[in-house]
Parts: C-alpha cells; sequence; structure tokens
C-alpha cells in the first residue's frame, strides 16, 4: 500500500463504521486522527487488537469484517494482537442474544481457535500478527481483582443494554456471569495497552463504554474503538448467519462463492464494498459516482464485487474461471461442467435423497423446495415429496438455480 497521509489513513480506517450516533463517531475518529499523529511523531506503530470468540470452526464472509480492518492496519505498518478468547468463550457473549448462551468447553474453545487463526491469515500476513490467547492472563485473575474491576460499573449500565432488558421485560433470566464478559474484554484491553480495539456494532458497550472505562480508571489511555457495521447475508437484510442459510462459506468453492456474492440484492452491495473488499474509499466512491449516474450497470458492479472476493479467498486465478461457470450456468441457463457426484446406494424417497446429499439441510426444506417447484431431475419438475428415486444412469438433481449434484449408479 503506498504511504498515506494521516488524512487519509483516518478515512480508509474509519470506512465501514456505524457508531449509532455521529457525535460519537465524531469523537472516534478525533481521537484516532490525533493518536495517529503521535504515534507518526513518536515513530512508533500503533497497537490495534481484536478479539475472536471461536464460537464456530466454520467461518463465513461475514466473521472476516473485523480481520479486513486488522489488515489495513497491518499494511499501513501498525502492529496487529489477534486475540483468540479461549477464556471469555467459556462465558459466550450476550451482546447480540436474547437468551443465555451455551458454553463451550475450554477444549471446544483451543480446536476452533486455531481454526479461526489458520482460516484468518487467507487476510492477515501471518509474519506480521501476533497471535494471543486471553486465558493465559484472565485466569490469573484474583476474586479480588475481579472485584476492582467491577466496582467501577453500575448494574444500572448493563441493565441499559438492549438484550439485558429485553430480557428482564420478559421476566427472562439474566445470569451474573454474563455481567463478567464485558469485564474481561475490557481487561484484555488494559493488559495488551492497546491504541485501537476493532469489534461490530454488538461490540458497541464492550468496547466504547467497558474497555475504555477499565483502561482510564487504571491511570492507561482508553483505547479508540472502530465499531463496523455488521454484514448482511446474502437475503440483503439479516446478519449473515450459518443457521439462517445466508452465507458465505469461506471453505467453499469459487464457483459456489461466486454465484452466492451475485445472488445479494443491489441495495446490499455498498456493505460489502465497505466491509470485505481491498478497496479504498476513492475507489468506492468512483464504482458508486458511477452506479448513480448509471454509466456503471449493477450487474456489473456486482461481478467486480464477487470477483474481488474469490481473488482474496482463492487466488486471482481462480476469479476468472469462476465467473466463466457464472455466466454459463446463470446467464445462458446451462450447467455447470464440473459439479460433484453422489453414488445413489439405495432407493430413497425424494426428501430423504435431498436431505442426506446436502442439497437441503432437512427435510422440512426439502418438502419446502419441491412444493416450490424448485427441484429438477433432468428436465423434469419434481412434484412427489414421497417419490422413491432409482437411476439406472447418471442424471442430474438440481435444486434451484445453483445448486447441482450429479446422481450415478452404485456400482
Amino acid at each position: 500500500m503506498p504511504e498515506l497521509s494521516i488524512e487519509d489513513q483516518v478515512d480508509l480506517l474509519m470506512q465501514g463504521t456505524e457508531y449509532g450516533d455521529e457525535g460519537l463517531k465524531s469523537a472516534m475518529t478525533k481521537e484516532l486522527h490525533e493518536r495517529l499523529k503521535i504515534a507518526q511523531a513518536e515513530g512508533r506503530p500503533l497497537r490495534v487488537y481484536c478479539g475472536f470468540d471461536p464460537r464456530t470452526s466454520d467461518l463465513h464472509v461475514g466473521h472476516t469484517v473485523p480481520i479486513r480492518k486488522m489488515r489495513q492496519f497491518q499494511e499501513l505498518g501498525h502492529e496487529v494482537i489477534f486475540v483468540i478468547g479461549r477464556f471469555t468463550s467459556l462465558i459466550g457473549d450476550p451482546s447480540d442474544k436474547d437468551k443465555v448462551r451455551a458454553q463451550l468447553t475450554f477444549e471446544q474453545a483451543t480446536a476452533n481457535g486455531e481454526s479461526y487463526a489458520e482460516q484468518s491469515f487467507k487476510i492477515l500476513d501471518p509474519e506480521k500478527t501476533r497471535v494471543e490467547y486471553n486465558d493465559t492472563w484472565l485466569s490469573k485473575l484474583s476474586f479480588l481483582d475481579v472485584i476492582n474491576l467491577a466496582e467501577i460499573f453500575t448494574v444500572q449500565q448493563f441493565l441499559s443494554r438492549e438484550t439485558f432488558r429485553k430480557r428482564w421485560d420478559q421476566g427472562d433470566p439474566i445470569y451474573l456471569h454474563e455481567s463478567f464478559y464485558a469485564l474481561m474484554q475490557g481487561y484484555d484491553a488494559l493488559h495488551l495497552k492497546t491504541d485501537v480495539q476493532i469489534g461490530g456494532t454488538d461490540q458497541l458497550f464492550n468496547i466504547v463504554t467497558a474497555a475504555r472505562k477499565v483502561m482510564e480508571s487504571n491511570g492507561e489511555k482508553p483505547n479508540i474503538g472502530i465499531i463496523l457495521g455488521i454484514l448482511p447475508g446474502t437475503d440483503g437484510v439479516v446478519k449473515m448467519s450459518k443457521s439462517l442459510g445466508n452465507h458465505i462459506p469461506l471453505n467453499t468453492t469459487p464457483e459456489d462463492m461466486y454465484g452466492k456474492v451475485m445472488s445479494i440484492p443491489d441495495l446490499a452491495m455498498g456493505s460489502y464494498f465497505r466491509l470485505v473488499t481491498r478497496w479504498s474509499p476513492e475507489q468506492i466512491h468512483e464504482i458508486e459516482k458511477q452506479l448513480e449516474s448509471g454509466e456503471l450497470h449493477p450487474r456489473d458492479a456486482k461481478m467486480s464485487l464477487a470477483r474481488e472476493i474469490v481473488s482474496i479467498y482463492h487466488g486471482e486465478e481462480s476469479a476468472q474461471p469462476a465467473e466463466e461457470n457464472f455466466k454459463r450456468v446463470f446467464q445462458a441457463q446451462g450447467v455447470p461442467t464440473e459439479i460433484p457426484k453422489y453414488e445413489l446406494k439405495e432407493e430413497l424417497s425424494l426428501v430423504e435423497l435431498l436431505a442426506e446429499s446436502g442439497l437441503a439441510s432437512s427435510k422440512s426444506e426439502a418438502r419446502r423446495l419441491i412444493k416450490q417447484r424448485g427441484v429438477r431431475l433432468g428436465e423434469k419438475v419434481m412434484e412427489d415429496p414421497n417419490l422413491k428415486i432409482k437411476i439406472a444412469s447418471p442424471k442430474i438433481l438440481q435444486v434451484g438455480k445453483r445448486r447441482f449434484l450429479q446422481l450415478v449408479p452404485k456400482e
């Protein structure tokens, strides 16, 4: 990345941020500008961290939003710390949940954390990334240490949080240990003596209230919160989530990734531009200017976006074949040249086949797809969910516009 002025660095680093309050955003922007000036004068990089609770090992593009921001700091020469919340995972962050979150075991958190870090290096420079596990310091705190952390907060501060307030109003339980999560995250920042902490809008309280308060009360300069918007899923509305089926997995084929990006609504493209690409504010401004004037068609902008995202995770050489596959399948209504095979070892009902092959996440989803006339075997639209499927030669099973499976008879 070419050397940028402090003003340009601030523009890039604040790209995609959301605080829900313009005054707070202005304050964080100003603090970041001042901290960058001081660091430049002192000849030192900023110390930047983001914590990741490894709740899963199966990451999707939505998980990468803060990692992309870390990479931007990294390319500007700043020190980046990737904190695996092996200890905080044992509680579970209640920030975006309206019910108590299930706790992980230490072994689950360790295994997931290793997978999480490995996948993050598709974005981060591993040689310039410091990886830390927060159990190495949090597990050493005494009960008195925890009391000293807790005494700077009030119960009202926690009850004012939307998720806690909703549970309180509904008479649902709020467990005391859930309030410890913000204290622990605040202590992470204090222990690491960071200048900047990155997180999503669901982390606003933990970062801007808790972490800064913990640092100030312990005589440290409070870190600056870079609060990023939440990436919508392929539906363009709801937060990307595997459970909702609107996610774009990292560990998928270039063709599938390209097709899923192309399925997002036009209105969601801006979020993807700002949160998951390598594009600068100037590039994004130019694209949106051309879209607004009609000079650039939304389809072409989305194809550029799909190429960019595939290139990040699969390399530049994979983007063009993925695009050609998309054009062949979706624009020319063809069938992809390479589709996975499924050996039909026994006679199954259509519902069972869709669920067991993975073309549907469950039998209920399979029934819904069949009812919507979204399932084809060869050229025939399948309408009977209980129809027993048997084949003597390979056949193409298609669900919707983008999912194909080649059924082959048992040898």
